[in-house]
């Protein structure tokens, strides 16, 4: 995702003059609206607090104490949530944002801001629908969304915000990934399955869930197949493509995958037409279950195209 602080934003259609949100006296506390989550741990080099901002990852943002959310985000990044009561789908993104506040541990801060109750925020921030998600970084704001987003374009969007902010931490893992890693490793292909399709769904590009996905087709497979009597069908016959696919997938899984992408291109260049293309995908699907930063991937992608042409 590219840098929120260098890609087309809303604020691009004229400054925002936040100076008229900032109280001649000092500001209040936000009030929290839910139990405290404790920020990061101040020993361990976090921003120490700022007047005015409690050390929760989740606050109440209201007119009077912007400007103490202002300071705040010089030194952590500050993501509001405008919402309102009403607003069926805030009701859907809210419980997000604040979840990943939680998970994020103090490394941003969630802002939430009713609307109905602070219409200048509102105003100063060209609201123009809700929920909208608008972050605060060194007391600017930058690129935001409106809507409900599927939760990986959430992350990506924090991440992006705290690459952009130089904050540097670790990205939490995915739930999702993780429950469907577990369906693998205990056999329940089924549920894997849709665990990745699900994460696919919402994230194409996911590259581990390609993987995952590409896993439980090699498991599938496989199953029920004897691996010796597997391999030494393949040896006896060379040209026997169904043979020698099934000898690749007993290969990767028994950590032999260099040997199983060099049995196939060695087929790629024995066979033609449809055999040659079916040996092609299988070869590339075996790909997809290492992933695209193997490095036996990218020397057997060199042999597969010096095979094809």
């Amino acid at each position: 995702m590219s840098d929120p602080r260098t890609t087309p934003s809303i604020f691009t259609r004229g400054a925002v003059d936040l100076s008229a949100l900032r109280p001649a006296a000092p500001a209040k506390p936000a009030a929290p609206s839910r139990p405290a989550t404790p920020a990061a741990d101040p020993a361990a080099g976090a921003p120490g607090p700022v007047p005015g901002v409690t050390p929760e990852t989740i606050i109440d943002v209201t007119e009077a104490d912007f400007q103490a959310v202002l300071e705040r985000s010089l030194t952590t990044p500050v993501l509001l949530d405008f919402w309102a009561d009403w607003c069926d789908p805030c009701k859907k993104l809210s419980p997000v944002l604040e979840r990943l506040a939680a998970e994020y541990g103090g490394a941003w801060i969630l802002g939430k801001v009713n609307v109905d109750l602070n219409p200048r925020l509102a105003q100063v921030f060209r609201v123009q629908g809700i929920p909208q998600v608008t972050a605060v970084i060194g007391g600017q704001p930058v690129e935001g969304f409106s809507g409900v987003l599927p939760e990986a374009q959430i992350r990506q969007y924090i991440d992006a915000v705290l690459k952009a902010a130089g904050v540097d931490v670790a990205t939490p893992e995915d739930p999702r990934l993780d429950a469907a890693d577990d369906a693998l490793m205990t056999g329940d292909l089924d549920a894997a399955e849709a665990a990745y399709r699900k994460i696919l769904a919402e994230s194409p590009a996911d590259a581990a869930a390609e993987s995952g996905l590409a896993q439980v087709e090699l498991y599938r497979r496989i199953s029920g197949v004897d691996p010796a009597s597997a391999l030494a069908k393949a040896a006896a016959d060379p040209d026997d493509v169904a043979a020698q696919r099934l000898a690749a997938d007993i290969e990767v899984l028994s950590g032999q995958a260099p040997e199983a992408y060099a049995r196939l291109v060695a087929l790629v260049k024995r066979t033609s037409g449809e055999e040659r293309e079916a040996v092609r995908k299988h070869l590339l699907s075996l790909f997809i279950v290492a992933g695209p930063d193997d490095p036996a991937v990218a020397g057997a992608r060199r042999a597969l195209a010096s095979a094809l042409f």
